[in-house]
């Protein structure tokens, strides 16, 4: 019989020493450019690859309704994306979603990613491709993500990196810190423009 009891613990102290660890002041950054990002008419793009992309549906939802920015990912319209992929390939897929999408310089691309995007290594290509993309038409590139942030962290205007604390479990914190940092965001007071429905129940 497994003794489950001793990795419960361990991963619940390194959800808390992530926790810990987290930049204030990148979170802060994060808050900023999202709301001059709505008050400058922008819209937000999330981007992610695997549990990630799951993430960014939930993340689109969040934004549009609590936020009231208007907000899009790309795997929300599988019909489009498996389209580019077939026609175009994987790796330049996310970069032709947005440019079908108009994206401009009074836009956003929000990141999130265990890796961040890792050309060299052939990790995440799409996201670099992506980013790309969004520094040529002059949009803001944010990003929540793990490790060492790989190329997102090194071009993004405002990133938040979840720090890794076992290199064992690597994805599976950065994923949910994913979700950790954009409930965050959304329950900012800066940022919060729609009551959540249980904490209006009584």
């Amino acid at each position: 019989m497994i003794q489950a009891a001793p990795y419960v613990a361990q991963y619940l102290s390194e959800v808390g020493e992530i926790a810990a660890r987290l930049s204030p002041e990148a979170i802060v950054g994060l808050v900023d450019g999202l709301v001059q990002l709505r008050a400058r008419g922008g819209r937000l793009f999330v981007l992610g690859v695997g549990g990630s992309a799951g993430n960014a549906a939930h993340a689109v939802n969040d934004f549009r309704k609590i936020c009231r920015i208007e907000t899009y990912a790309p795997t929300d319209n599988v019909s489009e994306l498996t389209a580019w992929i077939n026609d175009e390939g994987w790796e330049t897929a996310y970069a032709n979603w947005l440019m079908g999408s108009r994206l401009g310089p009074l836009d956003a691309i929000l990141v999130l990613s265990v890796g961040g995007g890792h050309e060299e290594k052939r990790v995440s290509v799409n996201l670099v491709e992506a980013i790309r993309h969004a520094r040529h038409v002059g949009a803001k590139i944010y990003g929540i993500v793990g490790r060492d942030g790989g190329y997102t962290a090194q071009v993004a205007d405002a990133c938040v990196i979840v720090p890794t604390v076992n290199p064992a479990t690597v994805t599976p914190h950065a994923e949910a810190f994913q979700a950790v940092v954009w409930h965050l965001l959304v329950s900012h007071p800066a940022l919060l423009a729609r009551g959540m429905k249980w904490e209006a129940v009584r």
